[in-house]
């Protein structure tokens, strides 16, 4: 018996088509260029998921930083004071103190000392 593979072909296509909707319209009219716009958005996303932790820890560094200098020390003083003091708190709190709560930082800074 002859199977013809119309309905299965179309439905890949059309997966295609709507996850490309959005981009440049080369890659939105042909599949070639959409399979090829997928794959490469995909490691993006994959590569980019990782690079967000790296940029966020950067960011909360520098915030941490210039709340640690405005209470009269540095960075990498404030953190050996931490671990000296068996303090565990993280730089991702460590940087939303300093921006929230400049009280609460500056304690923590007084006893890193």
């Amino acid at each position: 018996m002859r199977v013809k593979r119309g309905v299965a072909g179309h439905a890949k296509h059309q997966k295609i088509r709507s996850q490309t909707k959005g981009m440049s319209h080369p890659n939105r009219v042909s599949i070639k260029r959409g399979k090829q716009a997928v794959t490469k958005s995909l490691q993006y996303a994959y590569r980019d998921r990782r690079n967000k932790k790296r940029t966020f820890r950067a960011l909360w560094n520098a915030r941490i930083n210039a709340a640690a200098r405005l209470n009269g020390t540095t960075y990498s003083k404030l953190i050996a004071g931490l671990k000296a003091a068996k303090i565990g708190l993280d730089r991702k709190v460590l940087a939303e103190l300093a921006v929230n709560e400049p009280k609460a930082f500056e304690a923590v800074v007084k006893t890193a000392k």
